[in-house]
């Protein structure tokens, strides 16, 4: 397994809260991995840190072995797209101004927008099924659609790394599973996808490889169809359940028994 993107040790804290000690992960390249675990164990906090927001009190977080802290902002940018758990957009802006910002890592004084920017954009729109919306104001959107507004701005992005913090979140079942379908044939295509998700079926049925965390630590890695067991659930989440084949997918399903 390669891993462009690679935490080492990492100890991340807010004040004088630790939040993790001492973690480790390796972000498989060209493949889906999904971070699940409790609420509150760690998972926004890992992904932070691998964007930089949070930098870590001990330990590295590298991509192509250089520290992330170490890139110029753009340079990050151009390598790492994220989207956070709730993005807050500048009043009165549209929709295609926003998924515009996606393009600021390309753009400078000197070279400002591009046919390449308006290709990026309007591709970005189309695959996220936003495009329809374009002129309207962010404002008015439902929180869905929003949501697909923001996924846009990252596509637009063209990041070789998809880092995504409960992307599915305020998403109506189908445009959940039609966004997950994105994610997979973004990973088709070459893409590193990296998304904090809650539901334990889609994470098995679309990611290559999971990782399982609570309390601030790794608990589990690797492919869903070798890791996940009723006794994972029960250790990371403490609910009683059976796992069969998901009927579709043949991927493990999780059917609780309380």
């Amino acid at each position: 397994m390669s891993a462009r993107l690679t935490a080492r040790d990492i100890t991340l804290r807010y004040g004088d809260r630790t939040v993790s000690s001492g973690l480790s992960i390796d972000v498989p390249d060209a493949a889906f991995t999904a971070i699940v675990g409790p609420n509150g164990c760690g998972k926004s906090t890992l992904l932070r840190a691998c964007v930089r927001l949070l930098r870590p009190t001990a330990g590295r977080v590298e991509l192509d072995g250089r520290e992330v802290g170490d890139y110029p902002a753009k340079a990050l940018a151009k390598q790492l797209g994220f989207l956070p758990q709730d993005p807050q957009a500048p009043e009165d802006i549209k929709v295609r101004q926003l998924v515009g910002r996606g393009r600021f890592p390309y753009q400078s004084f000197l070279a400002l927008w591009s046919k390449e920017d308006e290709t990026a954009v309007t591709g970005a729109m189309a695959a996220a099924g936003v495009t329809d919306l374009a002129d309207r104001s962010v404002q008015e959107l439902s929180g869905g659609q929003r949501q697909r507004v923001w996924m846009a701005m990252v596509l637009a992005q063209q990041t070789p790394h998809l880092l995504l913090d409960e992307p599915t979140s305020f998403l109506d079942i189908t445009h959940q599973y039609q966004l997950l379908g994105l994610l997979a044939e973004l990973r088709d295509q070459g893409r590193t996808v990296i998304a904090v998700l809650h539901d334990i079926n889609q994470a098995c049925r679309y990611a290559d490889h999971l990782i399982a965390m609570k309390d601030g630590r790794v608990v589990a890695e690797g492919d869903p169809t070798d890791i996940v067991d009723a006794e994972l659930i029960q250790d990371v989440f403490g609910l009683p359940s059976v796992i069969v084949p998901d009927p579709v997918a043949g991927t493990p399903m999780v059917v609780p028994t309380l």
